[in-house]
């Protein structure tokens, strides 16, 4: 707290960032540190856990109020610039779409179009592959052969080895019409076919149909393709031959996940505590240990670089869906920092880490989103029957 200045004033506040950067302002003119902020909430009787202040201050979402009032009482602040701090918390809250910044109490109308087209230009169609093209010729329609017993317009006689008409039996004579042939000896076109419609598919036609089947094809194997390797993800392969998993064991260790060149470790220089998987050959940022907790269970402690030792764990005891897996210190009543590490699969693929004592149970820590990326954030989520982006092994750490 520097002497002389004052705490930083919530009321120009306009949106949820402009406020989270208000409260980081206020962190740093208090000059307390992230574990002094959180001995200072507890000696008032307030729960503030130093990851759970570092999460709210890199968001850009407004605080829970009773968060917001744990903090700026730990900062040092009185009960008017308290409630003045609260105050701005509910209208920004209220206004939810946040609306133009110069009238926090309005939200800005949409603005019409400032150039409307009076003459839009109609949707661009793509041509009919069937319809005719610039290089394409219109044939002429066949004729229709002269009805029964007319002779030709043309005055042309009946083909050869047709009788005239007048020659020709009665219908009474003539066998059924399912028996007859015609006289070329071609088999009769079938029921519902057009009779003018040529038998065999010239030559335009099968282009035609080359043309429409070869795009068809290339889609459908684009499509197997796709699916294939996303089946291929899903089963935890990344092209990595299989490797024994080592058991967990009391001591140092590099979390690896399983069919992967990932480990796990966190962003240096960020504050959230917030568990990736990266690279192994970058990992290391912080270093990792089992640590038996009795009944089966461990405890993953971290030793950083920056904030000295700490537990992985859950916050808000696993209660809240998709609860960020990070580090943070030891302790916290609020947090599950004990798992179970079970083996899954036979012959063992590998361990799952369990939240003990979790809420609601069935949950696994889980590699989410891109499981094929670096730096993909692992949470809490229910444990899958394929354990998919669920499975680690122990190497030891020299």
């Amino acid at each position: 707290m520097t002497p002389g200045e004052h705490a930083p004033d919530p009321r120009g506040a306009r949106s949820p960032a402009e406020f989270l950067a208000r409260l980081q302002a206020l962190k740093d003119w208090s000059g307390l540190t992230y574990r002094e902020l959180s001995a200072r909430a507890e000696a008032r009787g307030d729960v503030l856990p130093r990851s759970t202040v570092a999460n709210m201050l890199s968001r850009a979402t407004l605080p829970r109020e009773e968060l917001l009032t744990a903090f700026v009482r730990a900062c040092g602040t009185g009960p008017a610039a308290l409630e003045e701090w609260r105050t701005v918390r509910r209208e920004l809250e209220g206004r939810r779409g946040y609306g133009d910044a110069s009238d926090p109490g309005e939200a800005a109308p949409e603005a019409p179009d400032p150039d409307p087209d009076p003459d839009p230009v109609p949707e661009e169609r793509h041509p009919d592959p069937e319809g005719p093209g610039p290089a394409r010729e219109q044939l002429p329609a066949p004729e229709e052969p002269p009805a029964s017993g007319e002779p030709p317009a043309s005055g042309e006689p009946p083909a050869s080895g047709e009788p005239p008409a007048s020659e020709q039996p009665p219908a009474s004579e003539q066998p059924p019409a399912s028996e007859q042939l015609p006289a070329s000896g071609e088999p009769p076109v079938w029921p519902g076919a057009p009779a003018d419609e040529p038998r065999n598919p010239g030559p335009g036609a099968r282009f035609r149909i080359r043309r429409l089947l070869v795009p068809a094809v290339a889609v459908a194997a684009l499509v197997f393709a796709g699916v294939s390797v996303v089946a291929f993800l899903r089963d935890g392969h990344t092209g990595h031959p299989p490797r024994t998993p080592t058991a967990p064991a009391a001591g140092d260790v590099r979390i690896r996940v399983v069919g992967t060149d990932f480990c796990l470790g966190e962003r240096r220089g960020t504050r959230s505590g917030q568990v990736y998987q990266v690279p192994c050959a970058a990992a290391g940022v912080p270093l990792y240990a089992l640590a038996e907790a009795g009944d089966g269970r461990w405890r993953i402690a971290s030793d950083h670089p920056d904030y000295g030792a700490g537990c992985s764990g859950l916050p808000s005891g696993g209660r809240v869906p998709g609860a960020p897996y990070e580090d943070s210190e030891c302790g916290d009543p609020t947090r599950v920092e004990e798992f179970s590490l079970e083996p899954h699969g036979t012959p063992v693929r590998g361990y799952r880490i369990v939240p003990a004592g979790s809420a609601p149970p069935g949950g696994c820590v889980t590699v989410v989103g891109d499981r094929a990326a670096a730096w993909s954030r692992l949470a809490q989520a229910p444990c899958a029957p394929d354990a998919a982006g669920q499975l680690f092994d122990f190497d030891r750490r020299d």
